[in-house]
């Protein structure tokens, strides 16, 4: 089952800078493709570059090869975007993620490494955005969350506590960065990718799997883009400091699916 909303109307970014960290494939593609439509010149960046950069009816991202996790590569990266665009309006941290790791036994260099890169490496590139969004008065940060901060799942340990991290991250930011700097968090839930038959299986799967969610089926990246689209918008102009949950409702109580007769309910 899948879905893709239009983007949102009335938001338009002609002239404004993004840095989309992550942003050549997945999630953050989506937001560099979104971003790129409303008008944004959009940067992205990666360990390594991709053979088809993110593009949409003409304008494509620029790349840079860059390794957040880094202070220094961060502060590269940020002085790319100003070296080439001249300004920069909106950083989003998309860069992310870790494969699941038994809790026991997971080395710690293991653990030092996804910290770094779901926590540490947002707060390294924010500070370098937000020396330049001070200069010009404005700016928006956007912190890619994930509901694993906030519900705990097996062998997820080390990312889950990362990204509860990262939502205090955002809130502290929020207010040391404000008034002149925005900084937000788009926690996301279960999101369907091209990957998830690596976690979900095949399509039935995935289909029970969206069974379990009040609005019956997984976010698409789609929906994480519009959004980050919104946070960008003036709409959101008094908001910093918190974090949209795109989860489609959360997830259906297990004692409830586990309660229901064989053949009935959400899953039957």
């Amino acid at each position: 089952m899948t879905h893709s909303p239009t983007t949102p109307g009335g938001v338009d970014l002609t002239g404004q800078v993004a840095i989309v960290t992550g942003g050549t494939r997945g999630i953050g593609a989506e937001i560099t493709r979104a971003f790129l439509k409303a008008g944004a010149r959009v940067l992205v960046c990666g360990r390594s570059e991709p053979e088809q950069l993110p593009g949409i009816d003409g304008r494509a991202a620029v790349f840079v090869q860059s390794d957040v996790r880094d202070p220094e590569q961060a502060k590269a990266l940020v002085a790319a975007a100003v070296e080439r665009f001249g300004r920069l309006d909106i950083l989003v941290n998309n860069a992310g993620g870790a494969p699941s790791a038994d809790t026991a036994t997971v080395s710690p260099r293991f653990v030092s490494a996804v910290v770094t890169l779901n926590l540490l490496a947002p707060f390294y590139v924010a500070q370098q955005a937000n020396e330049v969004m001070q200069r010009q008065g404005s700016g928006t940060i956007i912190n890619i969350g994930s509901v694993a901060g906030a519900n705990p799942a097996p062998d997820t340990a080390a990312y889950a506590a990362a990204k509860a991290g990262l939502t205090m991250l955002t809130r502290c930011l929020g207010l040391d960065f404000a008034p002149a700097v925005r900084v937000n968090q788009v926690t996301v839930g279960l999101v369907q990718t091209e990957l998830s038959h690596l976690y979900y299986g095949d399509e039935a799967g995935q289909d029970r799997v969206a069974r379990t969610i009040p609005m019956r089926r997984m976010a698409t990246p789609a929906d994480i883009a519009a959004a980050c689209l919104l946070l960008v918008s003036p709409l959101s102009a008094y908001v910093t400091g918190t974090e949209i949950v795109i989860d489609g409702g959360g997830e259906i109580p297990s004692r409830h699916l586990a309660a229901q007769p064989p053949g009935t309910g959400p899953l039957g």
